[in-house]
C-alpha cells in the first residue's frame, strides 16, 4: 500500500531494514510496554502483508504490524511465534504506533481502514488487538468493542489494557 498523505509522506510495507527504527520507535512509545526487537522482525517476517511503515519528512514515524491469528488466543506482550495458525480467525493488529509528530495529521485513519479491508478480504470473521494506556477510545471510533479475554492473556500490558474486536458477522456482534 502506498497511499500518499500530503506532507506526512505514504505508508508502505515495512522491510527487514526498517526493524531496528521499529524498534526505536516502539520503545518511545511504548516505554513500560518493552519488547525485544525480534518479536518486530518476527512478524515482519511471518506476515509481511500486515506490516506498514510511515515515513515522514524522510525518516520511519510510525509503523502498524499485524497477522492472522487466532481470536481466543491474544499473544501475551514480548512474544514470538514460530508459526501463524493453519485456520485463523482474526487479524491481530500487534501494534499501531505513531511517535508525537506523526499524530493527529490523519495516518492512523489511513491505516486501520486499510487492515480492516485485508482482514475482510482474507475471509477472517475480524480484526482483535490490545488497547493499551488510553487507547481505547480511539479503536472504538472504529467499531472495535470490549471483548473478554481468557484470564491472564493481558498480564504484562497494564491495568488499564482493554482486548478490543471488530466483529464482521452482525450477530457475532452480541456474543461475548
Amino acid at each position: 500500500m502506498s497511499t500518499q498523505m500530503g506532507g506526512l509522506g505514504p505508508w508502505r510495507a515495512m522491510g527487514t531494514g526498517d526493524i531496528d527504527r521499529v524498534h526505536g520507535i516502539s520503545e518511545a512509545v511504548h516505554p513500560t510496554l518493552p519488547e525485544n526487537r525480534a518479536v518486530f522482525a518476527d512478524r515482519q517476517a511471518l506476515y509481511p502483508a500486515g506490516a506498514f511503515v510511515l515515513e515522514r519528512d524522510g525518516t520511519v514515524a510510525g509503523y502498524c504490524i499485524g497477522h492472522p491469528w487466532l481470536e481466543a488466543e491474544p499473544l501475551p506482550l514480548d512474544a514470538r511465534i514460530e508459526r501463524l495458525p493453519v485456520r485463523p480467525d482474526t487479524f491481530y493488529l500487534h501494534d499501531l504506533a505513531l511517535l508525537p509528530g506523526a499524530r493527529g495529521l490523519g495516518a492512523a485513519g489511513i491505516i486501520v481502514p486499510h487492515i480492516i479491508r485485508h482482514a475482510r478480504e482474507t475471509g477472517l470473521a475480524s480484526v482483535s488487538l490490545i488497547a493499551v494506556g488510553d487507547s481505547a477510545p480511539f479503536w472504538r471510533r472504529f467499531g472495535f468493542r470490549d471483548t473478554q479475554a481468557s484470564e491472564g492473556k493481558l498480564a504484562g500490558y497494564g491495568a488499564d489494557a482493554r482486548f478490543l474486536t471488530l466483529r464482521f458477522d452482525p450477530e457475532a456482534q452480541g456474543r461475548h
